[in-house]
């Protein structure tokens, strides 16, 4: 620290004090050597145009004062010439160009000293103005009969210069200054560490001996206490170390751990007074008829544990399909209920569908049509007119719900998944002011997948009506981006993943959604040996029966077929494992009104009788097959039963099973398997990676997992958890609101600079572009500003 103090800090204190006094001597010589440089050229233009004007001003007319003007248009089309004038002895305006400001007047540009800077009343705020010199034309009669003391003077031509390129200028002797001293204070650097490790090596040496206790002749072997000479650096030393703790204390501190109380508090932080909106197909509490009586009913989801928190924090509005028995009987007059019961923070607007609209917005266009567009399972999407005009058709039904709740012109609002992909640009032509975030739940194809779609085009330009549109990985969004590419005519801005459309721009981020940390029904479960107790009793397993679970709804993408071949060919490889493993599938009624769903219900039951008949025998059968609703609190007693947990998935977004596996195994043992195409595997490395399409590979790491030993399960599954929990679901959410303030911020700043660029760009509202691109520099305003006005 003395060194610090008695060298380093006087040498930045004398190199920057010789910058800060060099800076502003260089720039006034700047300065003046371009003024010089414009007044050579201003004499040159005054000696080109002398002999054309002098005939046209010495008659005064309408005739003559046009081919004055005609002379000085052309003259201005040098690209640092902004505008010229001619004033009389008499400090009278005569002819002047488009661009010259109305303020300026001849009086005033008498008294300019181009040294001194721009005339006051063309400087505002940022906006520098420079003039060239005024120069007299002195030959023949006077104009108007005007005379002067110096003789006849037919006018003074006035022109206003750009000197925008000496700033520039300018600037790149500032950098190259600020270089050279940058230069120099690393080279003396340099120099001063190499001495300060050459002197300071004993030093060092003799302390490291002292720390480690080893080969010090300082410390008495004999009462291994320290001689005195030595005392005060282990004095400094403790001190250090004191103070190292403390700074990592602080940054722990300092480290935002991501729960519904962080997340109020952004709301609150970043989006204070703002109108928060959720728009989804799925609604966070249904009401549903049971005999005389209404259930209320949560659906597990961790859409609903992320976006409860924001509405609950501004009493917002979530905008959600009625689909409950009871949902009509609950509502108002306006179709809206308070929620959550007996605790009413914020409002469901229900939407209503009739039984037509939501075969084809719901099961049709988003389920036959998107869903397996999206997911690439091999599984033909259907696409069928009347589908796609009930699909528009709800999503206007949506935004004029959306409309109906907004309170102010710019809400911010949250539009979920694929079921309301028009919603955005619908929104932005009613609220063009309004902060649109659209999270895309599925994955999004390559561009030639996605071109299949008959109106891919008004797919995508639903989407780009948003402020950003999330995904869950970066690289679904790149595939967003090149669909964008190939089928619309945009600018993409690589670097900062940024689209410019019809006059709108979006940004495309991901945001990997998760589940919340830790789960709240995990209190409800019971212990993890009472649960593979409790689980090996309900399925006829021994205790001392391997157990490995999957957990998903009845979905081609899933992968089931997959897993259930890869259990064949581990009992195909390693017999040994014959009765002493068992793979249940608990495995959810979905869709079941659609053909394709249908069938694959069909082909996984038979699949699993076949490898039990195969395989099995009256007391043990290798895969359980269970297809049936499971509440939560059941599902999470069969993660915490289980030895390995297997994500087989063919094409995903993220896949939370895996997730709330991790989540389950306080314990610390288990084993996750999972797939390469579920948008997890990004994240959670310390799992078993596999190609489910792979029957061998995927065996093979059913075999690794159930030989694992507790001392690697307990490793990988501590990273794990350690990931599940610090990007959890109200990080997700945190993150997107955070983006959203963001644009926020940036568009009422635009919107700012917009306004001073118009009020300052009025004298050249009605010229052609290159008149107000040069008007616009003049100004300091960007191109993109000036053409937005």
């Amino acid at each position: 620290m003395n060194f610090l103090v008695r060298f380093l800090l006087p040498l930045a204190v004398i190199l920057s004090g010789l910058a800060y006094g060099l800076v502003p001597l260089v720039d006034h010589l700047t300065t003046r050597w371009f003024v010089r440089d414009l007044d050579i050229r201003s004499r040159l233009i005054v000696n080109a145009i002398k002999d054309d004007l002098v005939p046209v001003l010495k008659i005064d007319s309408e005739e003559t004062r046009k081919r004055a003007l005609s002379i000085l248009k052309k003259t201005t089309q040098d690209e640092r010439l902004l505008a010229l004038a001619i004033c009389t002895p008499t400090e009278k305006l005569i002819v002047k160009t488009e661009l010259f400001p109305d303020t300026v007047t001849c009086k005033e540009v008498r008294g300019f000293d181009p040294y001194r800077g721009a005339l006051k009343s063309l400087s505002s705020g940022d906006v520098h103005v420079s003039f060239g010199y005024i120069e007299d034309l002195v030959e023949g009669d006077a104009f108007n009969g005007e005379k002067s003391d110096r003789g006849n003077i037919l006018g003074r031509l006035i022109m206003l210069h750009d000197m925008s390129f000496a700033s520039k200028r300018s600037n790149d002797s500032k950098s190259y200054m600020f270089g050279v001293f940058l230069g120099i204070g690393l080279l003396i650097a340099l120099i001063t560490v190499f001495v300060a490790r050459w002197s300071m090596a004993t030093w060092v040496k003799s302390v490291r001996e002292l720390v480690i206790g080893v080969r010090s002749r300082r410390i008495d072997p004999r009462s291994g206490t320290v001689d005195r000479e030595f005392m005060p650096i282990l004095k400094d030393l403790k001190g250090l170390v004191r103070d190292l703790e403390a700074s990592a204390r602080e940054k722990d501190d300092a480290q935002v751990t991501w729960d519904p109380v962080t997340l109020r508090q952004v709301l609150v932080q970043e989006l204070a007074g703002d109108e928060v909106i959720v728009v989804s197909n799925r609604q966070p509490y249904i009401h549903n008829r049971r005999g005389a009586e209404i259930d209320v009913q949560c659906p597990a989801s961790g859409l609903v544990t992320a976006l409860e928190p924001i509405l609950k924090a501004c009493s917002g509005v979530w905008i959600a399909h009625g689909n409950g028995t009871a949902d009509r009987d609950v509502v108002d007059h306006r179709s809206r209920v308070r929620v959550p019961p007996g605790r009413e923070q914020y409002e469901i607007h229900r939407v209503w569908f009739s039984k037509e609209e939501e075969q084809g917005y719901y099961y049709g266009f988003s389920n036959e049509g998107l869903w397996p567009l999206c997911h690439i399972a091999h599984t033909r999407p259907v696409f069928r007119r009347n589908d796609w005009d009930h699909y528009v058709k709800v999503n206007a039904r949506f935004t004029e719900a959306v409309l109906a709740d907004a309170k102010i012109e710019d809400p911010v609002v949250l539009v979920q998944d694929y079921h309301l992909a028009l919603v955005p640009r619908m929104l932005r032509a009613k609220l063009p002011k309004a902060t649109i975030l659209s999270f895309w739940h599925i994955p999004w194809p390559n561009p030639e997948s996605f071109g299949i779609c008959p109106w891919r085009e008004e797919i995508l330009e639903g989407l780009l009506g948003s402020s950003i549109v999330g995904f869950h990985t970066q690289f679904h969004c790149n595939n967003f981006i090149e669909s964008v590419d190939r089928y619309l005519e945009s600018r993409i801005d690589r670097e900062t993943n940024g689209i410019s459309y019809k006059g709108g721009v979006s940004e495309v981020r991901p945001y990997p959604i998760s589940i919340e940390w830790p789960p709240d029904r995990l209190s409800e479960v019971p212990s993890v040996e009472e649960c593979r107790k409790l689980v090996a009793v309900e399925n006829n397993l021994s205790a001392t029966t391997k157990i490995g679970i999957g957990i998903d709804r009845l979905d081609y993408t899933k992968g089931i077929i997959e897993r259930f071949r890869a259990v064949e060919r581990l009992l195909e490889l390693k017999p040994k494992w014959c009765g002493l493993f068992s793979f249940i599938q608990i495995a959810a009624p979905s869709r079941s009104s659609i053909t394709a769903y249908q069938e694959f219900d069909t082909e996984v039951r038979t699949i699993a009788q076949q490898i039990n008949d195969r395989f099995g025998s009256k007391t043990y059968q290798p895969i359980i097959l269970k297809v049936m609703h499971h509440d939560p609190k059941d599902v999470f007693k069969h993660f915490r039963a289980a030895d390995i947990c297997f994500v087989s998935s063919l094409h995903d977004g993220m896949n939370l099973v895996a997730k709330e596996f991790v989540a389950c195994r306080d314990d610390n043992q288990g084993v996750l398997i999972l797939s390469m195409f579920a948008g997890a595997s990004r994240e959670l490395a310390e799992a078993l990676i596999v190609n489910p399409y792979d029957a061998d590979q995927s065996a093979m790491a059913l075999d690794l997992a159930l030989d694992m030993s507790l001392g690697e399960q307990r490793e990988r599954m501590r990273a794990l958890r350690a990931i599940v929990k610090e990007f959890n679901v109200y990080r997700w959410a945190g993150r997107m609101l955070l983006d959203a303030a963001r644009v926020r911020r940036r568009n009422r700043f635009t919107k700012k600079m917009r306004r001073w660029g118009a009020d300052n760009l009025e004298v050249i509202e009605k010229v052609d572009p290159l008149a107000k691109h040069a008007g616009a520099q003049m100004l300091g305003i960007s191109d993109i500003g000036v053409y937005k006005i």
